[in-house]
């Protein structure tokens, strides 16, 4: 029966810092439905989400934290970039887009 207890508890403890995870780093605050489908597909988004990030972060050159390379990603989400080459030197600046605006004729 303790046996018994102690799992449950150390399984408790993995679900509480798996949420952890997602609150700190994914900005999840609430679920976005309340069905246990909308739940299911939420978490595993997240999950696949997390385990991206531990993929980049793995093949990463420089050895950052995980919070530092969600930081430096959000910084960088609209600049076109190679991600290898831009894993091994994540603090060079982006190189210049050209303008692709239209212009009016009037």
């Amino acid at each position: 029966m303790p046996n018994t207890i102690s799992h449950i508890y150390r399984d408790r403890w993995e679900i509480e810092l798996f949420l952890k995870v997602l609150k700190q780093y994914l900005k999840i605050k609430t679920f976005v439905g309340t069905r246990p489908n909308a739940l299911k597909t939420q978490i595993w988004t997240a999950l696949i989400a997390v385990l991206l990030l531990k993929y980049l972060q793995f093949h990463s050159k420089h050895n950052l934290a995980l919070c530092r390379l969600v930081a430096l990603l959000r910084l960088n989400l609209f600049s076109y970039r190679n991600l290898w080459d831009w894993l091994n030197d994540p603090f060079e600046t982006p190189p210049e887009t050209p303008n692709l605006q239209l212009e009016l004729p009037f």
